[in-house]
């Protein structure tokens, strides 16, 4: 295998005096690109010569007939019945394979199992964040922290975004200075589950204990434990779902973490619904309540196999065959995976190896491309706090109360903007590879701006008029709901899962998360002071304005990239930032006018990437040659 990449080559042409950075983004590329497609390009021969050195280095002879027939299938899949010779397929091989497209569903108990256990530690997520939404309205008051003043407001906001705060710091600190002091350390040594299995203690026994608290410190202190919890458990278990489902359904999974956190959310404002009329201690059961989730979590994970990525990045194959034979239906599936992803793994060492984590965390801001891509997902991730979503889940009942209505009513309120919010998840499942992720969030933002100011507006309604002031508010509160949960919602995390280049991602992502968390502890810290200060209209409005703020941010520094290659991600982000933004400004915008203001059909905006050009060539029905190379280009801007 060695020699289908020269480790050699790699290593000087990274280390060559005088090498542009065009040349090392392309001499990247060329290793990425190996990593979409490791095998591409193999004779059968020295295919058949690697499969017998990887079984050999990693004690899989016994599994080496299969393993031949997975490296063919995993070299070209869509080519299984012209396999042959001694590695011909099966019918039953076949059919297995096959039914992957056609009933890409149709998995293993285990697998299903293992994606149940990742869909409750996402559910925990969502129910973790909003067990002090309905409390918010009850604790001050015990804890002697009720009043008016700006110090006990604070406070009260220091408790609710606690959580955020201790995941922030798990993933900010470290990830600034030390490189993932908690998270990073737990993964490597303990794997994926037993990561899941931790933090799951840490969303049980803080949660049970703030139920009990006598102190507003005392809360503080669960809460910030609780965070630890949240923080691991974010950081693992969609990387557990991703490197344990077959790619036919990776894509789903990393959307349905939005979507069951947004059921958790939904179950948390139900629940504290239900417990209202529990005297004395309903907001005690609310704070205590989101353990439930976490104890099936506790006990579920421990029957769930390892990640065998996981394993076989620690060398131990022979586990990762176990591993992913309960999680595939076939033999040849298990070798297929494999092997491909051991080939992977070995190139991914090629990139990763030539920098620490120091380095690469300063290449954020010091390479151009990869700086261009950091600034897009910081861009997307701390537009999801200016939008004022989590603002909503932490202080819903806080502001409906605010705005007039009695506490029970509130409740309600709170559990119809949960039900929403996770009705309206589901069609990000079609919207977010249909629409764009660009295009999605600059049509969901206006929407977003005016629900939340008109939801702002309807609180100066005269109280007189009762439950149409009441419906109003709720309504335009549940539409901003609405807006977001397909928009807003999935698009931070997809989009900044891809447009790092793979020698940066880890790093990359954990920046973009680190900023999300920074934001909403911040967010969540300063915003009962905001409430008590400016009152629902002027909090609204606010947030109202953040949202036009994070659209113009959107508009001129995150471009496009659903469905595109590695090499057009490249072209993306070779552009500068200048550029990108004069081209939206006085292209983009001039033809938005022209086409649906103005309604000229024949307006046309010419492509600011050449291979745009080239997809627009194609749809006119014109063959259009290169008029310059990907480098050649990437050097005249």
């Amino acid at each position: 295998m060695s020699d289908a990449i020269s480790k050699a080559a790699v290593a000087d042409a990274f280390a060559e005096k005088g090498t542009t950075h065009a040349e090392e983004v392309s001499a990247d590329r060329d290793l990425q690109a190996r990593i979409r497609n490791p095998l591409d390009g193999i004779p059968r021969a020295e295919l058949m010569r690697n499969v017998q050195e990887f079984a050999a280095s990693r004690g899989l002879e016994d599994h080496l007939p299969i393993l031949r027939k997975g490296a063919l299938v995993a070299q070209n899949p869509d080519s299984l019945h012209l396999v042959d010779g001694d590695e011909a397929l099966t019918a039953e091989e076949i059919a297995v394979l096959e039914r992957e497209s056609t009933n890409k569903w149709a998995m293993p108990a285990r697998l299903f199992w293992t994606i149940a256990m990742c869909s409750i530690g996402a559910a925990v997520q969502g129910w973790d964040q909003t067990g002090a939404n309905g409390a918010t309205i009850f604790f001050p008051t015990y804890y002697g922290i009720g009043g008016d003043s700006a110090r006990e407001k604070i406070l009260v906001g220091l408790i609710n975004s606690a959580p955020y705060i201790g995941s922030a710091k798990l993933l900010t600190w470290p990830d600034s200075f030390i490189g993932c002091w908690l998270s990073d350390p737990l993964n490597n040594y303990f794997g994926r589950r037993g990561t899941i299995w931790f933090s799951a203690h840490f969303c049980i026994w803080p949660v049970i204990g703030s139920a009990f608290c006598h102190t507003w410190q005392q809360q503080l202190a669960c809460r910030l434990l609780m965070g630890i919890g949240m923080g691991s458990k974010a950081s693992t278990v969609p990387i557990y779902a991703a490197e344990n489902a077959p790619a036919s359904i990776r894509g789903a999974l990393v959307m349905s973490w939005q979507m069951w956190t947004a059921f958790g959310i939904m179950l948390g404002t139900a629940f504290n619904l239900a417990v209202f009329h529990v005297a004395d201690i309903n907001w005690r059961l609310m704070l205590g309540a989101p353990f439930i989730p976490a104890v099936p979590l506790l006990v579920g994970i421990y029957f769930c196999p390892e990640s065998p990525r996981w394993y076989m990045k620690k060398g131990r194959f022979a586990d990762a065959w176990k591993a992913m034979s309960v999680l595939r239906h076939n033999d040849i599936q298990v070798a297929r995976d494999i092997f491909y992803i051991g080939t992977q793994l070995e190139i991914e060492e090629q990139i990763i190896s030539k920098s620490n984590y120091i380095s690469r965390f300063a290449q954020l801001f010091t390479i151009p491309r990869v700086r261009r891509a950091n600034l897009a997902a910081f861009t997307v991730m701390i537009a999801q706090q200016m939008c004022g979503i989590n603002i909503i889940a932490f202080y819903s009942t806080s502001i409906f109360k605010e705005s007039g209505l009695t506490e029970f009513k509130a409740m309600i309120g709170s559990f119809g903007f949960g039900m929403v919010n996770w009705l309206f998840a589901f069609p990000a499942f079609w919207t977010i590879d249909t629409f764009g992720r660009r295009s999605l969030l600059l049509f969901t933002f206006p929407q977003m701006f005016w629900t939340l100011l008109a939801a702002g507006l309807c609180t100066l309604i005269n109280k007189d008029l009762g439950d149409v002031r009441t419906g109003l508010v709720c309504l335009f509160v549940f539409l901003f709901a609405a807006f977001y949960s397909p928009g807003e919602g999935p698009v931070p995390f997809t989009y900044s899962a891809e447009v790092y280049p793979l020698s940066h991602r880890e790093t990359g992502m954990g920046f973009a998360v680190a900023t999300c968390l920074f934001w909403a502890a911040v967010l969540g810290t300063s915003f009962p002071f905001l409430l008590q200060e400016a009152k629902p209209v002027g909090a609204f409005g606010v947030y109202a304005g953040f949202n036009v703020i994070a659209f113009i941010l959107i508009f001129f520094f995150v471009p496009e990239t659903m469905q595109r290659s590695l090499e057009e991600l490249d072209w993306i982000f070779a552009v500068p930032v200048r550029t990108f933004a004069h081209y939206q400004l006085t292209v983009t915008l001039p033809w938005f006018f022209k086409r649906y203001v103005l309604f000229q059909k024949d307006a046309t905006k010419p492509p600011l990437y050449h291979f745009e050009a080239v997809e627009q060539a194609k749809r006119d029905g014109h063959n259009t040659s290169p008029m310059m190379g990907s480098d050649d280009e990437k050097r005249s801007y």
